[in-house]
């Protein structure tokens, strides 16, 4: 099928690109630019699900139900720290 088309520059500047790396006509580029786009997933990527990976890092090392205690005394030890070393 033959057709005209008015290709913005950006666009012109890729399918350059795509010519020059793979060595291909611009009827090539075009027609395979063409191909991956209406044959990719119709579904939008927000729509698309993702899940995290996650793995077992083991139980805590520490009693987490004083964790405010020990985030505290954290503190106090960095502070402490902090003074002996501008002393």
């Amino acid at each position: 099928m033959r057709t005209t088309v008015t290709l913005e520059a950006d666009v012109a500047a890729l399918l350059q690109e795509r010519m020059r790396e793979r060595g291909q006509t611009f009827k090539q580029a075009v027609n395979e630019a063409l191909r991956d786009g209406l044959l990719r997933d119709d579904v939008p990527d927000a729509d698309r699900s993702y899940a995290t990976p996650t793995f077992d890092l083991g139980g805590a090392r520490i009693d987490l139900d004083h964790a405010l205690r020990l985030a505290a005394s954290l503190e106090d030890d960095a502070r402490l720290a902090s003074s002996l070393e501008s002393t």
